[in-house]
């Protein structure tokens, strides 16, 4: 006897033009497709749901963004549902699957402190979720030694222009207080953006002086205007498809037992962050050497053309033995390593963020051919270009589990 088709609904607010809205649907329709669902786009979930319990209920199951009226509404039903709104005021009490935010701020700022940076400032809106990432982010700084100050501005800057302009205010007095260079932790995108344009208002160079990684990797807003974003990838992708799986056992359990002896935990699932998507905000080693940092910048805006170490001698009006010394003293390494690890950076960037050829990213970024692409992947990696990038393609069977 074949099994009746299930009816899911679908909660997600997609009327908003997020990544964390639109990816996490996609994830959820890869296992509905697996799996055969009827999948039900009902942005007003609760309101469509009976008040009372009935045995022909719309839905099998639902997941969504849930707020206090579907959770009281779905629980009286015994309508099983999984929540993916860590902010929920609701969280606690359903099962749900979410981004690990705090391994997301954790990520951050591991990646500020292997850039070099001594000096950190992190700026959130105020939410559970932004707050969590932002705290995890202070405490890695402060366990490796350093400060942190933390700001909290308005969680909807957008919300009427007196909002905005006091976000604008509360981040600029901040700023005043900022000592370059620093590395700059921020929740939103947008957010990062609004730094990164009043650090221009104050000449302030990017990433030289203040390197931001912001958001949740939203491209559009990370890819332009430059300098482009740094970011972490959260993989909501999985997260919606670690959701309706889930759910599917909720469903499972809710039809051959329809009691449960006693109170049990709701399920949690912490997804964790696919990494940091790294962008020119933060492709930079902040030193106090200005020859170096120089240096730095140089190799930074001319990697992807035929230089060498004295061409970046040249370039900063110095003597090459001179610049070979401090660089060595300063980084621990040689220039040429350097030149080399900027141009796999911005290859490993080609390779997540596009489809195009080896040989296409190699001529971009400085390799020449896509053959010397994939020996200095090996050599440096382990692993070849193609490989890298299909490491880095969602393998949701692989990462859920």
């Amino acid at each position: 006897m074949n099994r009746p088709r299930r009816r899911v609904a679908i909660n997600l607010d997609l009327e908003l033009p997020y990544k964390r809205h639109a990816a996490l649907f996609a994830g959820t329709q890869q296992y509905a497709r697996e799996k055969g669902w009827e999948s039900i786009i009902d942005e007003f979930v609760a309101e469509n749901l009976p008040e009372r319990s009935t045995k022909n209920l719309p839905y099998d199951g639902v997941i969504a963004r849930v707020n206090d009226k579907l959770y009281r509404r779905a629980t009286a039903l015994g309508l099983p549902v999984v929540n993916v709104w860590y902010s929920s005021p609701i969280r606690a009490k359903m099962p749900g699957v979410f981004p690990d935010f705090a391994a997301s701020g954790r990520m951050k700022a591991e990646h500020l402190l292997a850039r070099g940076f001594r000096r950190f400032a992190s700026i959130y809106r105020g939410d559970r979720a932004r707050r969590l990432e932002s705290n995890a982010f202070r405490a890695t700084v402060e366990a490796a030694g350093f400060r942190c100050v933390e700001t909290k501005i308005p969680l909807h800057m957008t919300q009427n222009h007196s909002t905005w302009l006091r976000s604008q205010k509360v981040i600029d007095t901040t700023m005043n207080d900022w000592q370059p260079p620093i590395g700059i932790s921020a929740n939103d995108e947008s957010v990062g953006r609004m730094i990164l344009q009043m650090c221009g208002k104050r000449q302030w160079r990017v990433p030289q002086d203040v390197a931001v990684v912001a958001g949740w990797n939203e491209e559009v807003l990370c890819n332009d205007p430059q300098p482009s974003l740094t970011s972490t990838e959260l993989g909501f992708e999985q997260i919606g498809y670690a959701a309706a799986r889930m759910l599917d056992k909720l469903i499972d359990q809710n039809d051959t037992l329809k009691r449960q002896s006693g109170p049990a935990a709701p399920p949690l699932k912490l997804i964790p962050p696919q990494g940091i998507i790294v962008r020119e905000s933060t492709d930079f080693y902040a030193v106090e050497d200005t020859v170096v940092a120089a240096a730095l910048q140089f190799i930074a805006q001319h990697s992807h053309t035929n230089i060498d170490p004295d061409d970046v001698a040249r370039a900063i009006a110095i003597e090459p033995r001179t610049l070979r010394r401090r660089f060595n003293k300063e980084l621990g390494r040689p220039i040429v390593r350097e030149i080399c690890r900027v141009r796999i950076e911005r290859a490993k960037r080609e390779l997540v963020q596009s489809n195009r050829s080896l040989d296409a990213i190699a001529h971009d970024v400085g390799f020449g051919t896509g053959r010397q692409l994939r020996d200095v992947f090996c050599r440096e990696l382990g692993i070849t270009p193609r490989e890298y990038r299909k490491q880095r393609q969602l393998d949701f069977h692989s990462t859920l589990e």
